[in-house]
């Protein structure tokens, strides 16, 4: 088994909460990490799968079931599919309040399920567990493949190509036919799929309701309904603006992303990692997959957002906690990327701790006299790590490099891992860390 970033929260979860939910799209690898933890827990445990007539019978009466087996752990798999269980679920955690009674798998939002939020407040935690971040498989699979094929298990480990593509097509089309009608959105295949695609197609730009609303026939008050509808899936994901200056005229509608980069190529028909590199959409491509693996590596409090201004200024991603930016970066395709002035003038007007640009990796240099580009190599350092900032690291002879504002990234040591992200925790304050061992 592959570990997984969220295993070491799980568990710190479990041994506190008498619930914990584990939700995130299907076929990421929930009940597989599930079974890991019951291998892991002291207690004995059940599993049982909604999906599953046999194991449904054992819950024709759910509080006999639940009270028989209450010094168990009890694993619900597809909890969505009956939230008639959780005002259940919250009475038999009141009457016998244990960590660790229950373990629920979903594959929606707690948004989705109707009545979770409400019914179990003050007695679950939710985590969620994303497809495989490269910091997870670098050392089985490198950075283009990750990028070009995503991080879906079934997707990123298919023996062929052929296996590859097939299965992504039969996971979009089932989302479409069952998954999505089965959480409530219960519309016309055709429209949902030509909605997904379009806004492939728009990737890593301003989302336009009115756009989309005269391309599909539907009103905007319906398109915004079904976006949210796939963002609480877990499919998209929208990036709302930072409004640092209420005198500027900010860009208020959110950006868009497809939060898979493998469901984006099959959406967008692009057969193969070379075809990506002469297609235009690889530059928000590339956008989309660095902000979820910056997505994966922060704290909850910690929250993204751009910035854009109508007169020019622009920075890809703000990270907050509260109000207070913490880092400002811009994400480039490109190996020698220029300092413009509307990033000048986003980078003074968020007024972040530091600044960045994230580009493919190139040699050192100075970009300009308060702008220093730095390639960096590193699985670790011997100087205070909250110097080091955002790092990349070499995998093969592709880099994650990145430009540091008005600073020197120093003392660091050299080795080959495949993607050293987490010490932004160390920039931002955070907390989760992921030990990467140099290769």
């Amino acid at each position: 088994m592959i570990s997984r970033m969220i295993t070491g929260s799980l568990q710190e979860s479990m041994a506190f909460f008498p619930v914990t939910g584990i939700i995130g799209p299907r076929q990421v690898g929930k009940t597989t990490l599930a079974k890991h933890l019951m291998k892991e827990s002291v207690k004995e445990s059940i599993y049982v799968d909604l999906e599953n007539p046999e194991d449904l019978a054992m819950l024709a009466d759910p509080v006999l079931f639940f009270t028989q087996n209450k010094e168990k752990c009890i694993v619900l798999d597809e909890v969505q599919r009956m939230p008639e269980l959780f005002p259940i679920l919250r009475s038999m955690v009141d009457q016998y309040r244990v960590n660790a009674r229950f373990i629920l798998l979903g594959s929606a939002s707690p948004k989705l399920i109707r009545d979770s939020s409400e019914s179990l407040a003050g007695r679950i935690v939710y985590e969620e567990l994303a497809p495989f971040s490269l910091t997870e498989v670098s050392s089985i699979k490198d950075i283009y493949f990750h990028w070009f094929n995503g991080g879906f298990p079934d997707a990123l480990l298919a023996p062929s190509e052929n296996i590859r593509k097939k299965w992504l097509a039969a996971f979009i089309q089932s989302y479409i036919e069952r998954d999505l009608p089965l959480l409530g959105l219960d519309i016309n295949r055709t429209l949902i799929r030509r909605l997904w695609t379009m806004l492939a197609h728009i990737h890593g730009n301003i989302l336009n309701m009115n756009n989309l609303s005269k391309s599909l026939e539907v009103s905007s008050t319906s398109i915004k309904k079904y976006i949210s509808f796939l963002e609480e899936a877990f499919l998209i994901r929208q990036l709302y603006p930072f409004h640092s200056n209420v005198k500027k005229r900010l860009v208020k509608s959110p950006k868009v992303y497809i939060r898979d980069s493998g469901i984006l190529h099959h959406l967008l028909n692009i057969p193969d990692y070379h075809s990506l590199t002469s297609n235009p959409i690889i530059g928000p491509s590339w956008e989309g997959y660095v902000v979820e693996q910056i997505s994966h590596m922060l704290d909850h409090e910690i929250k993204m957002h751009f910035y854009r201004t109508h007169e020019g200024a622009e920075c890809d991603l703000v990270l907050l906690r509260g109000n207070k930016p913490l880092l400002a970066i811009e994400i480039k395709y490109t190996s020698a990327p220029r300092i413009s002035r509307g990033l000048t003038q986003a980078f003074i007007d968020i007024g972040a701790s530091e600044n960045f640009i994230l580009t493919p990796g190139t040699k050192d240099y100075l970009v300009r006299e308060d702008v220093s580009k730095h390639t960096c190599q590193i699985g670790y350092c011997h100087n205070d790590v909250s110097n080091v900032s955002l790092i990349r690291v070499t995998m093969a002879t592709w880099q994650l490099a990145c430009s540091r504002v008005g600073d020197t990234v120093t003392h660091c040591c050299y080795s080959s891992t495949s993607f050293f992200i987490e010490s932004i925790n160390s920039m931002v304050g955070g907390s989760k860390f992921l030990t990467v061992s140099p290769s």
